[in-house]
């Protein structure tokens, strides 16, 4: 009996002390999968390289009116990812990686190969460029950088015409095609062309003393640059002329001398501003023809009536 009491004793510990077993042997499975879990979240947080900016510029950028104004932006770990410069006043984007996207070609990103800048450069540099721009990456969720752009001179502008003392009067100058003074009925579309003999890096479009801006709200607008084996030729046009469109255009290509084009819109078919100095010239001709023909026929008829009277 004794025997068979320390067997069922036996029994009854085995009993109890399996499930503290399985209990500590859970537990430790539980404990390995965290490590586990924790090994893997650290190795993603340290291998995935996600993108983001090596923020070392200035936030806050001033420029000179009708000067370069550079925004600066420089993205780590960029991968495949996007890089967009957008202007936040309007929601425009005006780059993607080294594309414009944007009529106005004073906009460019300079990005040097194998480099991890991604400047925005704004040529000519105006008053209304004021505002806040951002340097964005796709990532998910999308990450910008904001940078405030002021233009800090005033909007005098110099008569473009004499300031040739910036260029080389021998070599690059811009060229009007056509005619230098052009009528254009209302509603009709202005097309104004200029050709360069340099190939020059930008071509701005001047309407009186400001900058032709692409995305105002007239719209309508557009500009062709082409380059060609002896220069650069810049086409502008404007569609649905109307009264507020007339009057000095001014091409002004980077490093050349400007060439300027005056706009007429005419809201009559033909008015007095068209007439030509021939057509003057040959009107006042005709009326002298008229009066000496009628003195001379006169002079004739009273010289018939005075040979009548003597021979009667």
């Amino acid at each position: 009996m004794p025997r068979g009491n320390n067997a069922t004793y036996s029994d009854n510990s085995s009993i109890k002390i399996k499930p503290f077993i399985i209990l500590i042997l859970n537990f430790n499975i539980c404990l390995q999968q965290i490590n586990a879990s924790s090994f893997l979240n650290f190795n993603d947080l340290t291998s995935s390289d996600k993108p983001y900016f090596d923020d070392i510029s200035p936030r806050n950028v001033s420029a000179v009116v009708d000067e370069i104004a550079i925004l600066r932006c420089r993205v780590k770990n960029k991968g495949n990812r996007t890089v967009s410069w957008m202007r936040k006043r309007d929601l425009h984007i005006l780059t993607t990686n080294i594309y414009t996207y944007t009529g106005d070609q004073r906009f460019s990103v300079i990005h040097p190969p194998s480099s991890e800048d991604w400047d925005l450069k704004i040529d000519y540099a105006q008053p209304r460029d004021s505002g806040v721009y951002e340097c964005q990456v796709n990532t998910e969720p999308k990450i910008n950088l904001p940078i405030v752009l002021e233009i800090t001179a005033d909007n005098d502008f110099h008569d473009l015409k004499t300031e040739k003392k910036f260029y080389d009067l021998k070599a690059a100058r811009a060229k009007i095609l056509g005619s230098t003074e052009i009528h254009v009925k209302r509603d009709s579309t202005i097309a104004l062309a200029c050709s360069v003999n340099m190939h020059a890096s930008s071509v701005i479009w001047y309407h009186g003393s400001s900058i032709i801006d692409f995305d105002s709200l007239r719209g309508g607008i557009s500009l062709e640059t082409e380059k060609t084996e002896i220069g650069t030729t810049s086409r502008l046009m404007l569609t649905r002329a109307s009264l507020r469109d007339s009057g000095n255009y001014t091409c002004v290509p980077n490093g050349a001398i400007p060439a300027s084009v005056r706009v007429h819109v005419l809201t009559g078919e033909q008015p007095a501003a068209m007439q030509t100095s021939a057509a003057i010239g040959n009107r006042a001709y005709t009326a002298m023809i008229t009066i000496i023909s009628v003195k001379v026929l006169l002079y004739i008829s009273s010289l018939k009536e005075h040979m009548y009277r003597r021979e009667r």
